[in-house]
């Protein structure tokens, strides 16, 4: 039987959940989600999973945090004075914005304070730091010539 291996294009149906076992993404009901092994794509840890998975195997992987979406880093935590922030905005905890960068970059954050003269956004990932549960089941694997 093939068994999953660097280079290869692979489809898997897949169920995430952190350790408090909420799910926080899934397939089902979905077409199976597409990745080639080794490029980067997803997360390390989950890549690391499906190797030397085979076709129609189904199996639950635990993904530590540093593999997953990384450790919370505190200084992703930016104050943001209020006068520049959009005239018309009303921030409220959870508003998921787009920060500009002086470079031209952009990158999401999410509100975590609002105070009278600033708001407090989160640049980490919503997942960082939290160590993470897959189910997985392989649909197909397409080895390349």
């Amino acid at each position: 039987m093939q068994k999953i291996k660097s280079g290869d294009t692979v489809r898997i149906h897949y169920t995430g959940r952190t350790d408090d076992g909420v799910e926080f993404d899934s397939s089902a009901g979905k077409e199976p989600l597409e990745f080639t092994v080794g490029e980067g794509e997803i997360i390390p840890g989950l890549e690391k999973g499906v190797l030397d998975m085979e076709l129609g195997e189904k199996k639950t992987i635990t993904v530590p945090a540093d593999d997953a979406y990384g450790m919370y880093n505190e200084e992703l935590r930016i104050p943001v004075a209020r006068e520049l922030l959009p005239p018309d905005l009303d921030p409220f905890i959870g508003l998921e914005l787009v920060m500009n960068m002086q470079d031209g970059s952009t990158f999401p954050v999410r509100v975590v304070e609002v105070k009278d003269a600033s708001i407090t956004v989160d640049a980490n990932h919503p997942l960082a730091g939290e160590n993470l549960t897959f189910d997985l089941e392989v649909v197909d694997i397409i080895t390349p010539a």
